[in-house]
This record gives structure tokens, C-alpha cells and sequence, in this order.
């Protein structure tokens, strides 16, 4: 049989793997077997692709060179790979996610700039084709390198998560996209290199612009935006490369990540358009130093124990904090443990707690947290009002009150776990800092809400021994 023939008919199932993959990682009661799916997609691809290279290529020196490289960087690659999977916590798992992002779109770059120096056999009539997906896809993979390196410093906490505000930002964005479209056009009608390191340029300092202009609340949508984005640049470097299965997962990728995009934004009421070009449109926030007056209700562990074993119902809303404490644990035996008493016990998952789509999912998935008391926002924000008791467990902007009741807060309008309306709210915290979003919490200073200070999992270990 023909390699060419087995190898795209291989693509095809890897393609069809694929698919099969998002659609089982849409639902928790699906999501192991679409992983499943997707790494039987991904090694089919790898195989098929090293097969093709095999037969193609052994006869000459060229191919034989090239297969030995590719099984080196396969092998470095995928070391790295298990390494940082063994090694990376919960926690750390956004800024990985950016970080390898950003080498999807260097890859993109490396890939133009290849087509460009060595183009091939290209045909007369297409050659103002592959100059413009040379140059098209230089850009989108630059944009998604330093976007991504910028999200990465910035979910790292290596950089301020404050939005950049440079003097006219937004025409900064515009007149840079303007740019790159009349560079397209010269670049087809006259491929010369200084053109090409020109919108390399180019597309680096808008990736860096964009992604440093988007505060820390909006950090969950850029990363599913930067995910689309390298959706697009894999594309990109299938067009360049003549590979289908490229064209068809960057699509894939990069069509479902925006989808994902858009749905977040949605959920915080924030415009898609003003988020993916780097806050456009959105005014500066206040500062943090304008911080809420009041007075707090702290709480001690009997005294929360206490409350908890009167309840007959309990709401849990975990955030980030949960997960720097890596408290799901313990969280989840004082779920069971409440349950056990008849208490009837609920997690409510806002759509953009911690720093990456379904985080908080996945940590509570982790301990062992039955699928059926995760409830999403608008499955239980009517709830709260008829709840006796709610943990507030290292959650901040995704409960804040100010987002509802403050029409100038920096986040005004963004729909929130209306935790407040319930009869009593403990809220575990470190400090009385504001979250990652800089934006100070009204619901600290709530009548019927109390702080227990320390760190999650010791306090709710803490709540455990005296229940």
C-alpha cells in the first residue's frame, strides 16, 4: 500500500480521535476517556508521520539525518514532558499551560521562517499564496509566543497582574494590526527578507502589548484565548508544511478555544472583542489602596464547627486559594463527613474560579468529590438565600459583592456567587488582602459573613477534629 495513502488515512482517525477527545473532556462524567481518545489520536499522528519519514526517507542521507533528529528531539521532548507532569502541581498548572502555549507559537514562527528561506518546490501561481501564508502565520505564531510568555510571567506572579495602561494603547493595537495588513500586501508583491523580520517584530511587541494590557481578572479568558491562538498558529504550520492533520487539529484548537473564549466572557459579562485585543475600550481600574471600611466578624474553628453541625444545608465555593493550600482534601472529607451527618452539602464552581477553565473542577475531581454535588454558577446561584451556611474557601472576585451592588467597580456587571443572600458565610483567608483582580471584598464586612484567618487546609483539618 502506498505510505502517502496509509499515512493520511491515519490522519483521518487521528483527526476523528480528536474530535472524539473535546467532546468527552466537555462533561466530568466523560473526561478520562476523552484523554484517552486524545492520546490515542496524538500517537496514531506520531506514528503515522515517523512511518512516512521511514520509507520516504532512508534511501538518502538527508532523510536518514532527519529521521535521527527527529527521534532525538522526540526523546528530549517528551523527557521534559514526563518531568514537569510528574512534578508540577495543581497550582502551577496555568502557567504551565501558557508556557507551553508559548512554544506552539514559536514552533509557528520557526516553521515561517523556514518556508521562507527554503520554500521548495513552490509553482509559479502559487507562489503569492505561500509568501502570505509565510508571513500570515510568522505573525499569529509570534503574537502567541510573547502573549503566552506574558501570561505565563504573570500567572507566576514573576509580574504584576495590574493591567499595562500605555498612553494610547488602543490605537497602539490598531495601528499595529493596520501595519501588518499593508506588510502582507508588500511582502506578496515583493518577498524580502527585511519585511519578514519586520512583522516578526511587529507581531512579538503587539503579543507582549495585548496580553500585559488584560488585568488579573481576566486571566482565565487569555489563557483560553492564548490556547486558541495556538490553535491557529499549528494550522498555520500546516498550511506551510503540506500536513492535513496540522490544518485540521489547529482548527480544531483554535475554534474551540475562542468558543471557550466567548462563553467565559459571557459568564463574566466582559466584551470578547475589548479582551482579545488587550482590554480595549476598558477603563483603568481603581487602585487597590481604595480598600473597604468596616468592621470584620472573625470567627474561631469551635465556633465554625459549631455552625457547620447545626446546618441542614452547606454551600462550599472554592477558589484559587484552595488550591495554593491544597486544601481539596480535607475539603472534600469535611463534605463527606457533613453528609454523612444529613447535612445537605453542595459546591458551587464559578465559571472562571482559579486561573484556568474547569480548575476547580479538576482539583475536586482530584479528591474524589461526587460529580453530582458540583454544581455550576447558574445551577446554584439561586440557592444561596435559603442556604444556612457557606464556605468561602480562598475564593475573592468570583463571590464579590461589589460586582452586583458597585456600577464603578473595575468589575461591575460580571455575574458572581451571590453568597451573601445565604444566612451565614465563613470565609477562609489568609489576610484581608484583595484578590488577583486588585479589587477590595464588601462581603468581608457582611453582617452575617466571618473570617477564620490561616491557612485553608489547616483550618478545615482543624473543622474536622472538632466535628
Amino acid at each position: 500500500m502506498n505510505i502517502d495513502l496509509l499515512t493520511t488515512a491515519t490522519y483521518v482517525v487521528a483527526a476523528l480521535m480528536f474530535i472524539l477527545s473535546l467532546g468527552g473532556l466537555s462533561k466530568h462524567e466523560t473526561s478520562r476517556s476523552g484523554l484517552v481518545y486524545g492520546i490515542v489520536g496524538m500517537a496514531l499522528a506520531l506514528v503515522a508521520t515517523i512511518g512516512q519519514m521511514v520509507v520516504n526517507g532512508l534511501g538518502t542521507p538527508a532523510g536518514q539525518t532527519g529521521l535521527v533528529l527527529l527521534v532525538v528531539v522526540i526523546v528530549i521532548g517528551a523527557g521534559i514532558g514526563l518531568w514537569r507532569a510528574r512534578v508540577v502541581a495543581m497550582t502551577g498548572m496555568p502557567e504551565l499551560i501558557a508556557l507551553l502555549h508559548s512554544f506552539v507559537g514559536l514552533a509557528a514562527v520557526l516553521v515561517g521562517w523556514n518556508g521562507a528561506l527554503a520554500p521548495g518546490d513552490v509553482p509559479d501561481n502559487l507562489l503569492g499564496i505561500h509568501h502570505a501564508e509565510v508571513f500570515i502565520g510568522v505573525f499569529i505564531g509570534a503574537v502567541t509566543f510573547t502573549g503566552s510568555i506574558v501570561a505565563f510571567l504573570k500567572l507566576s506572579a514573576r509580574i504584576s497582574s495590574r493591567p499595562l495602561m500605555l498612553p494610547g494603547k488602543n490605537a497602539l493595537n490598531i495601528g499595529a494590526l493596520v501595519a501588518f495588513v499593508a506588510l502582507t500586501v508588500w511582502y506578496v508583491i515583493t518577498p524580502v527578507l527585511p519585511l519578514l523580520i519586520a512583522v516578526t517584530a511587529l507581531a512579538l511587541l503587539l503579543g507582549w502589548h495585548l496580553v500585559a494590557s488584560i488585568g488579573g481578572g481576566d486571566m482565565p479568558v487569555v489563557v483560553s484565548m492564548l490556547n486558541s491562538y495556538s490553535g491557529w498558529a499549528a494550522a498555520a504550520a500546516g498550511f506551510l508544511l503540506n500536513n492535513d492533520l496540522l490544518i485540521v487539529t489547529g482548527a480544531l484548537v483554535g475554534s474551540s478555544g475562542a468558543y471557550l473564549s466567548y462563553i467565559m466572557c459571557r459568564a463574566m459579562n466582559r466584551s470578547f472583542i475589548s479582551v482579545i485585543a488587550g482590554g480595549f475600550g476598558i477603563e483603568k481600574p481603581k487602585s487597590s489602596d481604595d480598600e473597604e471600611e468596616g468592621e470584620i466578624h472573625e470567627i474561631d474553628v469551635q465556633a465554625a464547627a459549631s455552625m457547620l453541625s447545626n446546618a441542614s444545608s452547606v454551600i462550599i465555593t472554592p477558589g484559587y486559594g484552595m488550591a495554593v493550600a491544597q486544601a481539596q482534601y480535607p475539603v472534600a472529607d469535611l463534605a463527606a463527613r457533613l453528609r454523612a451527618k444529613g447535612v445537605n452539602v453542595r459546591f458551587g464552581i464559578h465559571p472562571v474560579a482559579g486561573r484556568l477553565p474547569g480548575h476547580m473542577n479538576v482539583l475536586l475531581a482530584e479528591a474524589k468529590v461526587p460529580y453530582d454535588v458540583v454544581l455550576e454558577m447558574d445551577e446554584i446561584n439561586d440557592d444561596f438565600a435559603g442556604t444556612d451556611v457557606v464556605l468561602v474557601i480562598g475564593a475573592n472576585d468570583t463571590c464579590n459583592p461589589a460586582a452586583a451592588e458597585d456600577p464603578s467597580s473595575p468589575i461591575a456587571g460580571m455575574p458572581v456567587l451571590r453568597v451573601w443572600e445565604a444566612d451565614n458565610v465563613i470565609v477562609f483567608k489568609r489576610s484581608m488582602s484583595s484578590g488577583y483582580a486588585g479589587v477590595a471584598n464588601p462581603l468581608f464586612y457582611r453582617d452575617n459573613a466571618s473570617m477564620l484567618f490561616g491557612d485553608a487546609k489547616d483550618r478545615v483539618e482543624d473543622i474536622l477534629k472538632a466535628l
